[in-house]
C-alpha cells in the first residue's frame, strides 16, 4: 500500500482502504480521462486534484485534460450556468457559436486519447459537446453535472440537454438537481480532502501568523466566508448581516475571503461590489487571495468562531464541508447541496435571508458552549459522509456497474 492512502486509513479507518482496493481490482489497467474548463480555482478543480491521483493509486490508469477557452467561450458558460441555476438569461448567437467551435478545436486536440479511453469523465456544461465530436469513442462517457440544475431555465436546458442525452451516463450531487435523460444517472455528493494543505491541522502559531498579516483581532468574535466572488454566493447579504449583528455584538468581525477562476467572467465586477459595500468598516476583511492559498485558507477557517456560506444557489458547497472538518458550525443558505450537509441545531443552521442569517449568528454567540457542541458533531457528520475516500468509492462502483453491465453477479476478489 503507498504511504498516501496509509495516511488515509489513518483518518478515514482501514476498512475503507481495503474496500477501495476490492473495488478497484476489477478495473485494474483501465484509461480514464476526466475533462473540466480549469485547473485550478473552484470545487471541480479542487476534488481532480485530489481524484485522480487516488485513482492511478488504486491501479487505475487516470489524467485530467483541461479545455481552453477565450473570452467569448466563457461568457457563454457562464450564462449557461446561471441558466442551469434558473436564471432568466439570453445567450447571444456570437457566444454559442464560439462555445461550439471551442469545442471543436479543443476535441481535434485530444480525439486521439478520448476516443481510446474506456471512461471519460465531462465536468459540467464547458466540455459537454466532446461526446458528439468522438464518432470513434469506444468507451464509456459520463457528464458529471457539479450545478443545482434542479430548476433550471427551460431554453437553456433544452440547448445544452442536445450534447448531454447522448451519454452513457450522468452523475449529480443530489436527486434533487437531476432531469429526464435516456440513460442511468448517478447521485454521487463531492468531498474533500482530509489530507490537503486546506484541510490538514495547523498550529495555534501559524494561524496566529495569518490573522496577524490581514490586522484580524484574534480575541474578538470572527465570522468568516469562504467562496469565490459570485453574486449566487450572496457576499453582500452576509455584509448585511454582520452589519445586523454588529449592533448587538460591537466586536464582532467578517472575513470575506475568496479567489477568482479562470472560467468565471463575472468575479470582478462582484469583488468590486463587495468593497463598495464594505469600505470605511475596518473591521470587515475582503481577502482577494491567490489560487494556491490553502494554508491561508485552512487557519481562516480554524480561527472562526462561525464560517457562513450564506449561498442562494448552490450545487454543493465545499467550503461548508471544509468548516465543518474543522469543527464549525456552518450557518448557510437553505439550497441546494447545502441542505445535505447543515442539519439545523446539529451541524449548523440553514436561512433564507440576511435577516436570519443574523438571528443564528446571535443564537451562537449568546450561547457559546453550543458552538462547541454544534461543531463536534459537524466533523463526525464530515467523517462519515463527506470524505474524498467515500467519493472515490462511489466513482468506483458507477465504473463497476458500467464495466459489467447487466450481470446479476460481480466478482470483486
Amino acid at each position: 500500500m503507498t504511504s498516501q492512502l496509509e495516511a488515509y486509513g489513518r483518518v478515514a479507518g482501514q476498512d475503507v482502504i481495503d474496500h477501495l482496493f476490492q473495488l478497484s481490482r476489477p478495473l485494474t489497467g483501465l484509461k480514464v480521462i476526466h475533462v473540466n474548463s480549469t485547473r485550478v480555482g473552484g470545487g471541480v478543480a479542487e476534488i481532480l486534484e485530489k481524484l485522480v491521483p487516488l485513482m492511478q493509486e488504486v491501479g487505475i490508469e487516470t489524467s485530467w485534460e483541461v479545455i481552453e477557452g477565450n473570452e467569448t467561450f466563457y461568457q457563454c458558460t457562464k450564462g449557461m450556468h446561471n441558466g442551469l441555476q434558473g436564471n432568466h438569461v439570453r445567450i447571444p448567437e456570437a457566444q454559442i457559436a464560439a462555445y461550439e467551435e471551442v469545442n471543436r478545436t479543443n476535441a481535434e486536440l485530444m480525439r486521439e486519447k478520448l476516443e481510446a479511453a474506456d471512461y471519460v469523465f465531462i465536468h459540467d456544461p464547458q466540455p459537454a459537446p466532446l461526446l458528439s465530436l468522438c464518432p470513434n469513442r469506444r468507451g464509456e462517457w459520463v457528464w458529471r453535472c457539479h450545478i443545482d440544475a434542479s430548476h433550471p431555465y427551460r431554453p437553456v436546458w433544452k440547448y445544452l440537454r442536445r450534447f448531454v442525452r447522448d451519454y452513457d451516463a450522468s452523475i449529480f450531487s443530489l436527486a434533487e438537481f437531476a432531469q429526464m435523460l435516456p440513460h442511468p444517472q448517478y447521485i454521487i455528493p463531492p468531498s474533500i480532502d482530509p489530507l490537503s494543505e486546506k484541510n490538514i491541522d495547523l498550529d495555534d502559531g501559524e494561524i496566529a501568523a495569518v490573522l496577524a498579516e490581514f490586522d484580524i483581532d484574534p480575541e474578538r468574535p470572527l465570522l468568516v466566508q469562504v467562496s469565490r466572488f459570485d453574486r449566487f454566493k450572496d457576499p453582500l447579504g452576509v455584509i448585511q448581516a454582520y452589519k445586523l449583528v454588529k449592533k448587538f455584538v460591537p466586536a464582532v468581525q467578517l472575513v470575506l475571503a475568496g479567489g477568482s477562476a479562470t472560467d468565471d467572467p463575472e468575479g470582478e465586477q462582484v469583488l468590486r461590489e463587495v468593497q463598495d459595500n464594505s469600505a470605511g468598516d475596518p473591521d470587515i476583511h475582503v481577502l482577494l487571495l491567490p489560487p494556491d492559498a490553502h494554508r491561508t485558507i485552512n487557519a481562516l477557517q480554524r480561527a472562526a468562531h462561525i464560517v457562513l456560506q450564506k449561498s442562494v444557489k448552490e450545487g454543493f458547497g465545499l467550503t461548508v464541508t471544509e468548516a465543518m472538518w474543522k469543527g464549525k458550525p456552518v450557518i448557510g443558505g437553505d439550497t441546494g447541496g447545502i441542505r445535505l450537509q447543515v442539519i439545523n441545531f446539529n451541524t449548523g443552521f440553514r436561512v433564507n435571508t440576511p435577516e436570519g442569517a443574523a438571528l443564528r449568528i446571535r443564537y451562537l454567540f449568546h450561547n457559546r458552549k453550543k458552538i462547541e457542541e454544534i461543531g463536534l458533531k459537524a466533523r463526525e457528520f464530515v467523517r462519515d459522509n463527506f470524505l474524498i475516500t467515500r467519493h472515490l468509492r462511489e466513482y468506483l462502483t458507477l465504473m463497476s456497474s458500467l464495466h459489467f453491465g447487466g450481470r446479476d453477479r460481480i466478482e470483486l476478489g
